[in-house]
């Protein structure tokens, strides 16, 4: 299948729903379709639904191709989701969400999380979620970067001060996934409820087994059809096979790093902690 090479080619080729189809399912499959589910592949395709519909008697038979995507849970179509992949990555000097906007007709707001979802993609290395039904549980943990400022001169502390020990160091957010042992992880504006779970609801597929632990945080996660279990650090740290060990282990050596540092908190990238 010839992709489309210029801005021309792209928006006649697209324009065709069964086009995005062929495209999508031709590069995410290369030897077939495949239940993301069981991983059988000799799904029936359901023409007038645009779904395959696989012979396992499994609760998730009909999947698109769209399932287990970052596309799965928008409601926007793979006409729109493909031309913003084909504008974002040919563009040399970047797209803003105005501009991927106007290009496709849709709100700002809208433009702003397709531009999110993809640059998250491009720099995981795969539009797919970690997790799911074929894949191992996932662990997720935050911590905090930065000085001790306990240990500091004081009249450096009294520079960096900002009320309490967490506010000073900078928030790492980080997940893993045990079977394929992918890690994401990235610097967040802070640990609350809304930010942490936008996140994780962004990266990780509905269904999978997560294990955290006792943070407030991650309360809910069970009500947006995860597996949910939790291990209180105040008691145990190991419970069987529910643990965080592993995304612990990763986060723990970055706690040390001797050039993170606030005065160059605006210059810091978080593109080390990036896997």
């Amino acid at each position: 299948m010839k992709a489309p090479r210029t801005l021309q080619e792209a928006i006649i080729y697209f324009a065709d729903a069964d086009n995005c189809l062929k495209y999508m399912a031709v590069r995410r499959w290369p030897n077939g379709v495949t239940c993301p589910v069981c991983g059988r592949t000799d799904a029936s395709f359901l023409a007038n639904q645009r779904k395959w519909q696989c012979k396992s008697a499994h609760a998730k038979r009909q999947f698109t191709a769209k399932t287990g995507t970052i596309f799965e849970d928008s409601p926007l179509g793979l006409e729109k989701w493909l031309p913003a992949v084909w504008i974002i990555t040919t563009a040399k000097n970047g797209v803003s969400s105005y501009e991927l906007s106007r290009s496709l007709g849709v709100t700002q707001k809208t433009a702003w999380f397709m531009l999110h979802r993809i640059r998250e993609a491009l720099r995981n290395g795969s539009l797919l979620r970690i997790g799911g039904n074929e894949s191992g549980p996932v662990e997720i943990d935050e911590t905090y970067i930065g000085p001790n400022t306990r240990k500091m001169h004081a009249s450096r502390r009294l520079k960096l001060q900002t009320g309490s020990y967490a506010k000073s160091k900078m928030n790492v957010f980080g997940m893993l996934d045990r079977e394929s042992r992918q890690i994401r992880a990235k610097v967040v504006p802070n640990v609350k409820r809304e930010t942490l779970q936008n996140e994780f609801l962004n990266l990780v597929e509905k269904g999978s087994t997560v294990y955290t632990d006792s943070w407030p945080a991650y309360d809910g996660l069970t009500a947006e059809k995860y597996i949910h279990e939790t291990v209180n650090h105040m008691k145990e740290y190991v419970r069987g096979n529910i643990h965080t060990q592993g995304i612990e282990n990763f986060l723990e050596p970055l706690e040390a790093w001797p050039s993170w540092n606030l005065c160059s908190r605006r210059t810091i990238s978080p593109r080390p902690l990036c896997c």
